[in-house]
């Protein structure tokens, strides 16, 4: 227990850090803001990449889908745990250089718009963690570059939040010897419960960023002569 703690609390931060230096010596025309920003979606990705690994192995070692257990699976929620707690602060971060009136910053106002803006955000990272929204402060929103990783945002979300239960649901179904349908009459009504109110606020933001999407797509306006 202590010691993914404690590598979770080195590691996450500690990423943190060296991506915003590399950035800030790469990247010396960009903001720090951008910087901060960039950061804070990549030390997420990696998060993601750990955790959907972490998944896999899980899921290919285990035989029965009730009563397996795997250590990699309760020693991995205190590695998570971490990064909760960096990602809400790294957030907060951002928004405070967004703001960029020195005499604001860490003011009353700055944490309100923290708090107003990252209501959803931060209600998820009380339960489970991604942070997929497409970078938008560097002017590239018509790139393809920029296009493609909206696509893959939207894909990997689809399969790894949404189809989930669905195979869950799936597995326990072959494992019994029955169909998906009648897989939900056939357990605890709390689970189906639980699942559905663990599933509605992904099928939520899953809208969201189908909307910022379909936004990427469109045509530019015409620029307005000078």
């Amino acid at each position: 227990m202590l010691l993914p703690l404690a590598w979770g609390s080195l590691f996450f931060p500690g990423l943190f850090g060296v991506c915003t230096w590399g950035l800030r010596r790469a990247r010396p025309a960009w903001t720090r803001h951008d910087c901060v920003m960039i950061s804070t979606r990549l030390v997420s990705s990696v998060q993601a990449v750990l955790a959907t690994g972490s998944g896999i192995i899980v899921i290919r070692s285990c035989s029965d889908v009730i009563t397996d257990r795997h250590w990699l699976a309760r020693e991995y929620v205190w590695f998570l745990i971490p990064y909760m707690i960096y990602d809400t602060y790294a957030m907060y971060l951002c928004e405070w250089y967004r703001a960029g009136d020195q005499s604001s910053r860490h003011s009353l106002t700055v944490f309100r718009n923290f708090l107003s803006k990252n209501r959803l955000m931060i209600t998820h990272h009380v339960f489970i963690l991604l942070v997929l929204v497409p970078i938008a402060q560097l002017k590239q929103q018509h790139t393809l570059l920029y296009k493609v990783n909206g696509i893959l945002t939207l894909t990997t979300f689809f399969l790894c939040r949404i189809l989930l239960f669905p195979f869950m649901y799936w597995s326990y179904g072959r494992q019994q010897g029955l169909s998906l349908l009648r897989v939900p009459s056939h357990i605890p009504f709390h689970c189906n419960v639980a699942n559905a109110f663990l599933i509605a606020p992904q099928i939520y933001w899953f809208s969201l960023l189908c909307k910022k999407a379909a936004r990427l797509f469109d045509v530019p306006p015409a620029k307005k002569d000078s």
